[in-house]
């Protein structure tokens, strides 16, 4: 899971499984698309999206030692 802020919305922060995530795209607006086809803009960079979803791994799989 990641945390993510909704865009335009500072304050509306929400997790999302990052499992789901099919495609991240800068259009220049970040979209997420999800695995069931449902969009959803974000305030985070491409990049930062990615970092986080690399995070996440991380920490799985430092878990799974």
């Amino acid at each position: 899971m990641i945390k993510l802020t909704k865009f335009k919305s500072q304050d509306h922060e929400f997790v999302l499984n990052a499992d789901l995530i099919e495609t991240v795209e800068e259009t220049p607006d970040t979209v997420i698309t999800l695995t069931n086809g449902k969009k959803l803009i974000v305030s985070e960079s491409m990049d930062e999206v990615v970092r986080r979803v690399m995070d996440f791994r991380r920490a799985l799989y430092r878990n799974l030692r």
